[in-house]
C-alpha cells in the first residue's frame, strides 16, 4: 500500500511538472528583431489597421484624435469574465514607457507580459502572431510618440478557472496555429488583404464562431458569431452571405455606408473609423480578400 501511494505521488508530481512545462510562456526569439528598426510613420498605419485605439483609448475619448491618449479603461464583459483594456501609453510607471521594444513586441506577437505571465487572448495576439516583426516594431516606435497617461490600468474580473493565467498555456497549445486560414493561390491584392485582415485587423476575432473554451472554429472562418461583448450577432462576411461587390466592401470600410444606405454600428463603427485612415489600396485589398474567402454557412 505504501509503495502504491508513493508511486501515485510520483506520478502526480510528474504530471504537475509536465503540465507546468507545457504551459510555459513562449518568449520572443531575440533574433527576430536583430538589426531591425521601427519607422513611426509606418507604425501609424499599422496602428490604424490594427485598431489599437478602438480598445485602448479612454472611454470618453475618440479614435480620430491625431495623437490619441492610450490610457485604457474600457470594459468588455464576456462569459469568461470582464476584461479591462490596460494603459499602453508611453508613461513609464502606469503604461509601457519603461518596457523595451522586444518586451512590447513579445506581448503583441506572443501574448506574454513583461513579467513572463500569459496575456488573455481577448488581446488578439493569435492574429498579431502572423504579422511581420518589422511592422510590429514600427508600431512600437509610433506608440512611443503618443502622449503618456498616468491613469493606472485596472485589473480584470475573471471567473474561475479562467482567473488562473497559467492555464492560458493550454489554450495556446490547443488553439494557436501557424499559417494563414485562407491558403492557396491568391492574387497580389488578395494576398495583401489577407495580411491586413488575418494579421493586423484581426477580423476573425469577432467574425469567426468560437467553441466553449473560446477557441476559433477555423472550419467556419468569418462565418459570423454571437457578439462577444454584447447582444446580437456578428455577421457572416464570407461570400455565402456577403454578396456585395468588392467596390461596395471597400467603400463600406471607408465610409461605413452599406449598399442599402444603412450605416455601420456598434464596435464596427470604430473599426471603420480606423480603416478609413488607411490608403484606399489597402481597403480594396481587404475587399479582394473577402471575395476570395471560401463560403461558409
Amino acid at each position: 500500500m505504501i509503495r502504491a501511494l508513493r508511486l501515485l505521488l510520483w506520478l502526480a508530481l510528474l504530471a504537475a511538472a509536465g503540465g507546468w512545462f507545457l504551459t510555459r510562456p513562449e518568449r520572443l526569439d531575440a533574433a527576430a528583431l536583430e538589426g531591425a528598426t521601427g519607422d513611426p510613420q509606418q507604425g501609424a498605419l499599422v496602428f490604424a489597421a490594427a485598431g489599437c485605439a478602438n480598445c485602448h483609448i479612454a472611454p470618453d475619448a475618440t479614435i480620430t484624435d491625431s495623437a490619441p491618449v492610450l490610457s485604457g479603461g474600457r470594459s468588455f464583459a464576456t462569459p469568461f469574465g470582464t476584461f479591462r483594456a490596460p494603459n499602453i501609453s508611453p508613461d513609464p510607471e502606469h503604461g509601457i514607457g519603461s518596457w523595451s521594444d522586444a518586451e512590447i513586441v513579445q506581448a503583441i506577437m506572443k501574448g506574454v507580459r513583461r513579467d513572463g505571465a500569459h496575456l488573455y487572448p481577448v488581446f488578439p495576439y493569435a492574429a498579431y502572431a502572423r504579422a511581420e516583426p518589422s511592422d510590429i516594431l514600427s508600431l512600437v516606435a509610433y506608440l512611443r510618440t503618443l502622449p503618456p497617461s498616468s491613469r493606472p490600468s485596472q485589473s480584470h474580473d475573471m471567473v474561475f478557472p479562467f482567473s488562473v493565467r497559467r492555464g492560458l498555456g493550454l489554450w495556446k497549445l490547443m488553439f494557436l496555429r501557424d499559417g494563414w486560414a485562407v491558403a492557396g493561390d491568391l492574387d497580389p491584392a488578395a494576398q495583401r488583404g489577407r495580411y491586413l485582415a488575418e494579421a493586423l485587423a484581426h477580423c476573425s476575432e469577432c467574425h469567426t464562431p468560437r467553441n466553449a473554451l473560446g477557441g476559433p472554429e477555423r472550419s467556419r472562418w468569418l462565418a459570423g458569431a454571437p457578439n462577444p461583448v454584447g447582444k446580437g450577432e456578428i455577421p457572416n462576411i464570407t461570400p455565402a452571405e456577403l454578396d456585395w461587390s468588392a467596390a461596395d466592401i471597400a467603400y463600406y470600410l471607408e465610409s461605413g455606408f452599406t449598399p442599402d444606405f444603412d450605416t455601420a454600428g456598434g464596435h464596427m463603427a470604430l473599426v471603420v473609423q480606423s480603416l478609413a485612415q488607411l490608403p484606399g489600396d489597402d481597403r480594396a485589398a481587404i475587399a479582394a480578400y473577402l471575395k476570395a474567402v471560401p463560403p461558409a454557412e
